[in-house]
C-alpha cells in the first residue's frame, strides 16, 4: 500500500467509522421516547441516559489522543470500536432501568473516537491538506442525525417480539443491535484495510512530555472556541426539538425534521471549512464564524412583544396605540439556525486546523483536550438553557447565552491578534494568518 493509497484508507474508514461512533454515541436522543414509555421513566431519568453517555464520551478523549499519538491510530481506533459493541449489545437487552444507566455510561466510549481519528489523519497527511483531512472526518458528526432518520422507521418495521425467536430483538432494542453488528464490521474494516505500518509521532516521547503543550493558554482558548461551534452544536441538537415544540407548538416528528437542517449543514460543511482554512487560514476563518455568529443569535435572541403607548382618549378611544411589534416566525427562525448550522461546521474545522498548525507533535493531547472539553460544553449548556429560561420565562434567552458565548470567544481572539499585532511589524497590520513566535504561548 502506498503513502498516497494509504492515507486515503485511514481518511475513508476512520470518517465512516467516526460516523458510526457518533450514532452510537448520541442514540439515546431517539430512542429515549419508546425507552421512556416502557420503563414509565420521569424526564429526569431519562435525561441520564444521554447524560451518562455524554460524559464518558468526553472524559478520555486526551488519554486516547495521547495513545493514538504514542502507539498509532489504527490500534486505538479499532480497540475503541472493539470497547464499544458488548455494551451496545447489553443495551439491547437490559431489562431494567438501572441496567440501562450502566450499559449506556459504556456505551459513551464510542464518543471518544474524534480525537482518535484526529490524530491518526493528522498524522499521515501532510500541512497544505491538514485542515481539509480533518474536516472530512470531523463531518461524521452528522451521525447525531443518522439514528433520528433510520430509528423511528426501524422500530415500527421490527416487531417488538424480535425475529428468530427473539434472538433478533425487537422495537427499538432493534437499534443498538443494529450498531452492535455494525460495530464488528468496521473493527474488521479498520484493522485490515488500512496500514499495518501506521505513524506514530508521540512513540519515543515520554507520557509526561507529551502533556507539557497544555500549559499554553493558546490551547485552552481553542478550547472555547470548540465549546462555542462544538458543544453548543450538541446542545442545540438536543434542545432545538424541544424549542420548537413550546415556541411553535409543532409536532414531535415536525421539530425533529426542522432541527435536522441544522444538524446537517453543522457536520457536513467541515471539508469546506477545511478547505477555506487550508487557503485562508484559521483565524481569518474564525473571524467570520464568530462574527456571522454574534449577528444571528443577538436577532434569535430577541424575545416577541409589542410596544403599548399610552395616547389621549381624542386620539384613540382606548387610549392606547400599538407602536412596535415583534415576533419571530417558524420559517425566519430555522433560516437563522441554519446560518449558525453553517458557521459551527466551518468553525469546527477551523478550530482543528489550528493544533497541527501549532502543535505538529502533539496533535493527539491537544486535539483531545479541546475535544474534551468542547463535548463537556454540549454536556453543561442545556442546563444553563433551562436556567436561563427558568430565570427570564423568555424561551429566547437560550440564544442570548450563545450570544454572550460567542461574544466572549470573538474578544480573546481579536485581542490575541491585536497583541501580535503590535509585537509584530507594521508590515504586518492586515495580515491575520501569519506564525507567530513562541512568544504567543502566553496569549
Amino acid at each position: 500500500m502506498t503513502p498516497s493509497t494509504g492515507k486515503n484508507s485511514v481518511l475513508i474508514l476512520s470518517s465512516i467509522g467516526f460516523t458510526l461512533m457518533f450514532a452510537v454515541w448520541l442514540m439515546f436522543g431517539v430512542l429515549g421516547i419508546p425507552i421512556r414509555k416502557e420503563f414509565g421513566l420521569t424526564d429526569v431519568q431519562l435525561s441520564w441516559l444521554s447524560a451518562v453517555a455524554i460524559l464518558n464520551g468526553s472524559f478520555w478523549r486526551l488519554l486516547l489522543g495521547i495513545l493514538a499519538d504514542r502507539y498509532g491510530g489504527r490500534k486505538v481506533f479499532t480497540l475503541l470500536v472493539v470497547a464499544a459493541i458488548f455494551p451496545c449489545y447489553m443495551v439491547s437487552r437490559a431489562a431494567t432501568y438501572e441496567e440501562l444507566i450502566v450499559w449506556a455510561f459504556f456505551v459513551g466510549l464510542a464518543g471518544n473516537a474524534f480525537s482518535v481519528g484526529v490524530s491518526w489523519n493528522s498524522a499521515w497527511f501532510p500541512r497544505e491538506q491538514k485542515g481539509f483531512a480533518l474536516g472530512v472526518f470531523g463531518a461524521g458528526n452528522v451521525g447525531a442525525s443518522v439514528t433520528k432518520l433510520i430509528g423511528p422507521g426501524l422500530i415500527a418495521l421490527v416487531p417488538a417480539a424480535g425475529l428468530a425467536g427473539g434472538w433478533i430483538p425487537g422495537g427499538w432494542r432493534f437499534v443498538p443491535f443494529l450498531y452492535c453488528l455494525l460495530l464488528i464490521l468496521m473493527a474488521a474494516a479498520a484493522w485490515f484495510f488500512t496500514p499495518a505500518k501506521d505513524i506514530t509521532p508521540g512513540a519515543d516521547r515520554p507520557m509526561l512530555d507529551m502533556l507539557k503543550p497544555l500549559k499554553h493558554v493558546r490551547v485552552w482558548r481553542f478550547s472555547l472556541y470548540y465549546v462555542v461551534v462544538f458543544g453548543a452544536y450538541v446542545a442545540l441538537s438536543v434542545w432545538l426539538p424541544k424549542y420548537y415544540v413550546d415556541v411553535y407548538g409543532m409536532e414531535l416528528s415536525h421539530a425533529a425534521l426542522l432541527t435536522a437542517l441544522f444538524i446537517f449543514p453543522a457536520s457536513l460543511l467541515r471539508p469546506v471549512g477545511g478547505y477555506f482554512s487550508d487557503k485562508f487560514g484559521a483565524r481569518r476563518m474564525m473571524y467570520w464564524v464568530f462574527g456571522i455568529m454574534l449577528a444571528a443569535t443577538l436577532l434569535l435572541s430577541l424575545p416577541g412583544g409589542k410596544i403599548i403607548l399610552n395616547v389621549p382618549a381624542s386620539v384613540e378611544p382606548s387610549g392606547q396605540r400599538e407602536a412596535f411589534s415583534f415576533a419571530m416566525n417558524a420559517t425566519w427562525f430555522t433560516i437563522l439556525i441554519f446560518i449558525v448550522g453553517i458557521c459551527m461546521g466551518v468553525g469546527k474545522a477551523a478550530v482543528y486546523k489550528y493544533i497541527p498548525e501549532y502543535f505538529p507533535h502533539d496533535v493527539g493531547a491537544v486535539g483531545g483536550l479541546v475535544g474534551m472539553l468542547g463535548a463537556l460544553g454540549g454536556f453543561f449548556l442545556p442546563p444553563l438553557f433551562a436556567s436561563f429560561y427558568e430565570w427570564t420565562l423568555i424561551p429566547q434567552s437560550t440564544f442570548f447565552l450563545m450570544f454572550l458565548l460567542t461574544a466572549l470567544s470573538f474578544a480573546w481572539l481579536h485581542l490575541t491578534v491585536m497583541s501580535l499585532l503590535q509585537k509584530a511589524s507594521p508590515a504586518l497590520e492586515n495580515r491575520l494568518d501569519f506564525n507567530d513566535t513562541p512568544t504567543e504561548a502566553a496569549s
